[in-house]
């Protein structure tokens, strides 16, 4: 059988276009990095933008290289995808500014003092971590979240009961680690502690909301 005259398979014609347009595409990036990355150069304060606009430009010319007109027209034609590619890299680094001073703004606000007391204490943090995790988690959620006990259980799936028993045992624990170099002033621990804001002292657990689950986890 005389295989020279078969007609060629959809899989050969694929990929024998995939091979011309990567050997087109090929031509386009030598012919014209050089002078694109001179004209993205130009443009911004840092090599490092100047690359990313660049890749950022061939990628863009090889999902769209069907229209990419011949000849040296083609490097006109990657100048405008770079003037794109430089516009949005500009609109978002603008927002990203504003975001970070925003969020410069926000977050003296947004982090409050009571925090600060307890994390940037060495000794404090070290008999933390001495404490079961699961006692410290209601700790820490108590004084440095200000969650009420209530509010520890539905966080953590629990009976109110159990969050209070273990926010009383991780502060006698705690209490016993930092021993006469903090006493009952520790933060947190005070043996007269009124707790979390909104919680008085006696609150009945009847009342609460009681979220699912069993006892002591």
């Amino acid at each position: 059988m005389d295989t020279s005259t078969q007609t060629p398979g959809v899989g050969q014609v694929a990929q024998v276009r995939r091979q011309e347009a990567e050997a087109r595409f090929a031509a386009l990036y030598a012919d014209t990095f050089d002078r694109l990355l001179a004209y993205a150069l130009r443009r911004v304060d840092e090599p490092e933008r100047a690359a990313d606009v660049v890749a950022e430009t061939f990628l863009v010319a090889w999902r769209r290289l069907a229209e990419v007109p011949p000849g040296d027209d083609a490097r006109l034609w990657l100048y405008g995808v770079a003037r794109r590619v430089l516009a949005n890299d500009r609109r978002g680094r603008a927002r990203r500014q504003r975001l970070g001073q925003r969020l410069r703004d926000e977050l003296p606000r947004a982090v409050p003092d009571h925090a600060d007391r307890l994390a940037a204490t060495a000794t404090v943090r070290a008999a933390l971590d001495r404490l079961r995790e699961a006692d410290r988690e209601v700790l820490t959620l108590t004084v440095w979240e200000e969650l009420e006990p209530r509010e520890v259980a539905i966080a953590l799936d629990l009976p109110v009961g159990t969050v209070r028993a273990r926010l009383s045992r991780a502060r006698a624990r705690l209490r016993d680690e930092l021993g006469d170099a903090w006493g009952a002033d520790a933060p947190g621990v005070g043996r007269h502690d009124p707790g979390p804001p909104g919680h008085e002292p006696g609150d009945s657990d009847t009342h609460q909301p009681r979220p699912r689950g069993g006892g002591d986890r």
